[in-house]
């Protein structure tokens, strides 16, 4: 709840006027409660005809959780950017390095009615097409393209259980760049699932954007 009170109360006086953010929505909770916490918001703006993502990091502190509120109407090309920004930033910083500290994504559980968090401190992500592997591409729509073919999200874990289960297959994980935020939040937190009911999936930290 406290976290709630402090999204309410940017909401109402940054600059002096309203700002909100809509924030992705899932039906469980990954991480339920992370302390020690730095915000850091990215706005859907629009000027004309043109969406832009707009990054307010006033509250950041390196040694700090960072918690990155980023609404979900906007598309993973003017996402991606700016968190790999930040991530940066908070790689290279020296002086106040906390190897603790870790970066979440926030979400409503709508379910548990919660706000809920989940970790992407390890992953590396990449604005290209992946050179080997076995590719799993989230498209819109709920489908992903297993090396070429195509399967509804529901079915996804019931078509990977029927690949040869050999370990030196690399799985690797890419997204449309068009995918809004909040699907490709949805779709980490399924990749969270496969990654738990499934100990022998080869994945490594790279996730590609394209």
């Amino acid at each position: 709840m406290k976290y709630f009170s402090l999204i309410v109360l940017f909401t109402f006086l940054s600059c002096g006027n309203k700002e909100d953010i809509l924030l992705p929505k899932a039906n469980t909770t990954i991480v339920k409660n992370v302390d020690d916490l730095s915000p850091i918001y990215i706005f859907f703006r629009t000027k004309e005809k043109d969406t832009l993502a707009e990054v307010n990091r006033k509250n950041e502190i390196i040694s700090t959780n960072w918690i990155f509120n980023i609404d979900k109407r906007l598309p993973l090309r003017l996402v991606i950017p700016e968190v790999m920004k930040l991530q940066q930033k908070k790689r290279e910083e020296k002086a106040h390095k906390n190897e603790l500290a870790q970066n979440y994504y926030s979400y409503a559980d709508t379910i548990g009615k919660n706000l809920a968090f989940i970790p992407f401190t390890n992953v590396f992500y990449k604005l290209e097409k992946p050179k080997s592997g076995i590719v799993v591409f989230f498209l819109k729509n709920n489908e992903v393209q297993v090396n070429n073919v195509i399967v509804k999200k529901e079915k996804f874990q019931d078509y990977l259980n029927t690949l040869p289960s050999d370990k030196s297959n690399k799985y690797v994980f890419c997204f449309a760049k068009e995918l809004s935020f909040g699907s490709y939040l949805q779709y980490e937190i399924l990749i969270q699932s496969l990654k738990f009911s499934m100990s022998e999936l080869n994945v490594g930290n790279e996730e590609f954007v394209y």
